[in-house]
């Protein structure tokens, strides 16, 4: 890594969170204290949820959300092939089967007339997958979730802070999990954060977080109550520390996301005339809070190129990266369950031409200008090199 180097990512920290996650170290209590409640009631506000219930990871949160609704062997689970892995493979850790289906080319989510065909007498829930934080089409998976008498999960990992429509993302389905990784919105460093109106299935999963313990005894001390357990549960807690990082970004999170927004219209404003880019597309009645900052090549442009383009800018000492590869194609899925390239289209027409920018609060309009003036000196070569 050379001192000029752009990275991808970079977390937004402060004095602040060296505050608060010193002021756990010396209170001595590392584990299920006020700081983890504290963080839990900041971001259920902020989803406008009852309950919120602080996990590992975003990973983790939907494994718990997915074991919490029964669903298990021989079950399905409509989701997208165009995500994180996470998203699929938590449906795997439940003995469930993920059925993927296309998405529609604008927001990168989930085509719902494909979410209505693909369900089936053995479809137990839809989890719906807000890809860069784009909400668009929530608000369909829950009517037809509703229409089927099943529940949606919302995987809005990257989408804290998002608003559609009036309602913000985590709000859309019978549970929401955000994830708080170093390169989201907010970062605990690893952690996650399920939200619910529902407060059985909260209750449930703060039990299976902490190893199937009573809820009442989460935080007893007496050795007969904290060796009591009523279920197969996980060790999927959030700890103290993690989460007084999390109070002290949630404490800053607007100006965070101010930044970050500012960023995103300035990568706007340079590329918008490039014909050789597509540009995320925000919906009029979207507030979007940006997670990450993808672009696209055009239609004529091959995989190959797009990975010249990568490894140009990379080159240049600017981070990057494809995302995302779609699931399906990973090796495991194509080994288990015999998935090939042609099986989603779209999705894989996208995936090949992605391209993910540096993003983070820091960034400056100096370098964002050097990204873009690069990135369109390696398209510039590319068409240069055509025959």
């Amino acid at each position: 890594m050379s001192d000029s180097e752009i990275p991808l990512s970079r977390p937004d920290l402060s004095k602040l969170e060296h505050e608060l996650v010193g002021e756990v170290i010396r209170s001595g209590r590392l584990s299920m204290g006020p700081m983890l409640e504290q963080f839990e009631h900041m971001v259920a506000a902020r989803a406008n949820c009852a309950h919120g219930v602080g996990v590992s990871s975003g990973t983790a949160g939907l494994h718990l959300v997915l074991t919490a609704l029964g669903i298990g062997p021989g079950d399905e689970v409509v989701t997208t092939p165009f995500s994180f892995v996470a998203s699929a493979n938590s449906i795997l850790y439940t003995g469930a089967r993920p059925v993927f289906v296309d998405i529609e080319p604008k927001s990168l989510n989930m085509d719902p007339a494909l979410v209505e065909r693909a369900i089936t007498a053995r479809t137990k829930a839809i989890l719906g997958v807000e890809a860069f934080a784009c909400p668009t089409h929530m608000d369909a998976y829950a009517s037809i979730a509703a229409r089927h008498e099943i529940p949606l999960v919302e995987d809005c990992c990257e989408a804290l802070g998002v608003v559609h429509k009036g309602r913000p993302a985590g709000s859309f389905g019978r549970a929401g999990v955000f994830a708080f990784y170093a390169n989201k919105q907010i970062t605990t460093g690893e952690g996650g954060m399920i939200v619910t109106d529902d407060e059985r299935l909260a209750d449930l999963c703060r039990s299976l977080r902490n190893q199937g313990r009573p809820i009442s005894q989460e935080s007893g001390s007496e050795v007969g109550q904290w060796l009591a357990h009523e279920r197969l549960g996980f060790n999927f807690r959030l700890s103290e520390l993690h989460a007084a990082m999390g109070v002290a970004q949630m404490r800053r999170f607007d100006s965070i996301q101010a930044r970050r927004n500012a960023n995103a219209k300035t990568y706007i404003d340079r590329l918008i005339a490039s014909p050789n880019l597509i540009l995320p597309t925000v919906a009029p009645e979207t507030v979007m809070s940006w997670f990450v900052f993808v672009v696209r090549l055009a239609t004529e442009y091959t995989e190959e190129e797009r990975n010249r383009v990568i490894k140009g800018l990379r080159n240049h000492d600017i981070g990057c990266a494809p995302y995302f590869p779609c699931i399906h194609l990973q090796p495991f899925y194509r080994s288990q369950f015999g998935y090939k390239p042609g099986d989603f289209p779209i999705a894989e027409s996208v995936s090949q031409r992605t391209i993910a920018l540096p993003f983070f609060a820091s960034l400056t309009e100096r370098e964002i200008g050097l990204v873009t003036e690069t990135l369109e000196l390696m398209i510039s070569r590319l068409d240069l090199s055509r025959p």
